[in-house]
């Protein structure tokens, strides 16, 4: 994103008071490859193509703040790499996450992670490290640093299955799992942020398998570990967190972790969450990315979207999906969000 693009995303987040709604879409590799016509692997392992494939996106869609800007990511297999999973890689699909901790008595024998050296890791910090300046050059900017949450990085490691019986089952071993995941994702940020330098300003948590949870599991596996990261920043940065899968029941619990902005799934309508939020928060959200966003014709996107500007009554929302662009949303659709944006800033 261009520098104003993220002074723009800013005053959003921190619900100022901003004259045009903006329009962000959590863009990454499940998508971009097909856009582009090209391979995941090429994508994911030649620079040269990373770089240009950025570029294409930023100026093809320059009234689109895309979020969190040329973001360094394996699908969703950085974090679990460096942990130990064994990561599987197609030429066209994002890779694939093999649990690995069998057992959850042999987490005593993992040792710290060193984002510098381990896993994925260490490839997306030199990605950064060595793209930056060209990025800066092209007028663009990453004041973004981004993880997996902890759910879903103990999920990676022992499956989902697996996971939600542990929280019946061994839920003092999981806490462990957990308390490890989160060092390892705040280590992870604050290596992406020792890279990026003084334009790093903000947060982005993924962790859909929080919304597996009912509150009560929630106040006891998720919420101390999110609140534990977002106090590993300071108080004046952007944090955003993502969970297209189910936040009603702890809704309200997510600003007192410390986040900003959420960005949620569709099935929860933004009247509600407007409502239960209270101005807590602001909204990212939250047109259907599948059956809209994807499969819908521009016309449908247009009017879903105006619809969530209405119902929050351009106050405290950033239009977007109601999570990331999903797989084949095409063109037409993506410049349909910009128009109703458009339209209803105007009015």
């Amino acid at each position: 994103m261009r520098r104003e693009q993220w002074e723009t995303f800013k005053e959003a987040a921190k619900s100022r008071s901003i004259s045009r709604v903006p329009v962000s879409l959590i863009i990454d590799s499940p998508w971009i490859p097909g856009h582009l016509g090209i391979s995941h692997l090429d994508y994911y392992f030649d620079p040269q193509v990373w770089f240009q494939a950025n570029l294409r996106l930023m100026r093809e869609f320059p009234e689109i703040i895309i979020f969190p800007s040329w973001w360094v990511e394996y699908g969703m297999a950085i974090e679990p790499s460096a942990m130990g999973s064994r990561i599987s890689f197609q030429s066209d699909q994002p890779p694939s996450v093999l649990p690995s901790l069998f057992r959850l008595e042999d987490l005593e024998r993992l040792t710290p992670v060193d984002p510098y050296t381990d896993g994925l890791m260490a490839m997306a910090l030199h990605r950064y490290r060595t793209q930056q300046q060209r990025i800066l050059e092209a007028g663009y900017m990453i004041p973004v640093a981004t993880a997996r949450g902890p759910l879903s990085a103990a999920a990676f490691m022992r499956g989902v299955t697996e996971l939600m019986l542990d929280i019946n089952d061994n839920p003092q071993a999981l806490l462990k799992l957990l308390a490890y995941a989160t060092e390892t994702i705040i280590a992870w940020l604050k290596a992406q942020v020792e890279v990026l330098g003084d334009g790093a300003e903000g947060i982005f948590i993924l962790d859909d398998i929080v919304g597996l949870l009912s509150r009560k599991q929630y106040l006891e596996f998720a919420h101390p570990f999110l609140r534990q990261i977002c106090q590993a920043f300071p108080r004046d940065w952007v944090k955003v967190y993502h969970n297209d899968a189910r936040i009603g029941p702890f809704l309200e619990d997510l600003a007192e972790a410390g986040f900003d902005v959420v960005n949620w799934s569709h099935n929860l309508d933004v009247t509600e969450v407007r409502r239960r939020i209270g101005g807590k928060m602001c909204l990212m959200g939250n047109v259907n990315p599948l059956e809209v966003g994807t499969r819908g014709t521009p016309q449908e996107v247009k009017a879903s979207a105006l619809d969530v500007l209405r119902k929050a009554e351009g106050h405290g929302i950033i239009l977007s999906m109601g999570g990331g662009v999903s797989p084949g949303m095409p063109k037409a659709n993506m410049l349909a969000m910009i128009e109703a944006a458009q339209e209803f800033n105007t009015r």
